[in-house]
């Protein structure tokens, strides 16, 4: 297996430039994940490192091979797409070995790699059956399998889960994991859903507008985002922003109902800066200064939807099953420690 290289990547349709000089290093049996939201070129990008988008500048490389400019089925890679695309009239099997008996491997051959292919996903009962007979998830294997037996040098994922059900896509996401710990590859994956995101990746790339906004492990990205707009991506509940004002030493927040204390530098008294907060670090206390609009009871936790007094909508995360009801009248608390600070142009300030 192999690692991947983005050199200055750009990419152009006509006029309009959609990848804006990315530069990427993917190490070898990595699982890389892109994710951002819709239009923000993940999937663009993914194509360009198969081969299916060709690319206006800059290098993209596969181990030390430059594969810019080589035709897809000649790059080592194996893409998955979010759709099945099996061949209904033909059985699993026949499905999985299709792309090597097309390229004349012997048959024997091909039966050894979809027996193995078929080991690693379980799928050596369903081997005879046709896909109207298996469900989504099954179905989705299936197609997994058929990149499996190809032996790619990379495997590249765009949005796979999509067309599954809430249940179905943590079984698959169990299983994906499970394949990339079994046989070691380097894997590319694609999806706006950060839970996704965080879940299976080594290393997140997180993408606005066709630029890399930070790049890092899940943890490190949800700890320590480098702008407002990682911060609000990474994590579910998103994060909570509170619109301040730079006070003395610390940040008037109308929102929270008191003044954020601060060791970190701050822009020129009277600057406007934006206050983050998840919503684990929020807590219900004493006082009437917000309005409750909702309780979410999920059994183990519990979201409940503020209204400040400024009118920004709050979300505290509870760990027990007291429901407030909407209209009830509260106070917020936090330790400032756990507040982020974004200037004017949503960068952290440290």
């Amino acid at each position: 297996m192999t690692g991947v290289t983005l050199d200055k990547v750009t990419k152009r349709f006509g006029d309009h430039q959609v990848i804006h000089g990315v530069d990427l290093r993917i190490e070898d049996g990595e699982f890389c994940v892109f994710v951002g939201p819709s239009g923000c070129g993940k999937s663009t990008l993914l194509r360009m490192v198969a081969g299916l988008e060709e690319t206006t500048s800059g290098a993209i490389r596969i181990g030390a091979r430059d594969v810019t400019h080589v035709d897809p089925s000649e790059r080592g890679v194996a893409m998955v797409f979010q759709t099945y695309a099996l061949y209904p009239h033909m059985t699993v099997a026949e499905n999985m070995g299709f792309g090597l008996k097309m390229t004349g491997h012997a048959k024997a051959d091909i039966d050894r790699k979809v027996a193995e292919a078929a080991r690693i996903l379980k799928l050596e009962p369903l081997l005879e059956r046709k896909p109207k007979a298996l469900s989504g998830g099954q179905r989705q294997r299936v197609a997994i399998g058929r990149a499996i037996v190809r032996g790619p040098e990379v495997f590249l994922f765009d949005e796979p889960l999509s067309n599954l059900d809430a249940e179905l896509r943590v079984e698959m996401r169990v299983e994906i994991a499970r394949l990339h710990r079994e046989i070691g590859a380097t894997m590319i994956y694609v999806t706006h859903d950060q839970v996704e995101a965080m879940t299976l990746a080594d290393k997140i790339v997180v993408l606005r507008t066709g630029k890399i906004e930070q790049v890092g492990r899940p943890l490190d990205l949800y700890n320590d985002p480098d702008n407002r707009f990682v911060a609000g991506f990474i994590g579910s509940p998103a994060m909570n922003f509170v619109a301040g004002v730079v006070e003395g030493g610390g940040v008037a927040a109308k929102g929270l109902g008191q003044t954020v204390s601060t060791s970190v530098g701050l822009p020129a008294k009277g600057d406007e800066v934006t206050v983050g907060l998840r919503p684990q670090h929020l807590r219900i206390g004493a006082g009437a200064t917000h309005r409750v609009e909702l309780t979410e009871a999920l059994g183990g936790v519990s979201y409940v939807h503020l209204t400040a007094p400024s009118g920004e909508k709050l979300i505290v995360e509870r760990h027990d099953q007291v429901s407030l009801e909407p209209g009830a009248m509260v106070g917020v608390s936090f330790d400032a420690k756990d507040a982020m600070l974004f200037d004017g142009n949503g960068l952290r300030l440290r």
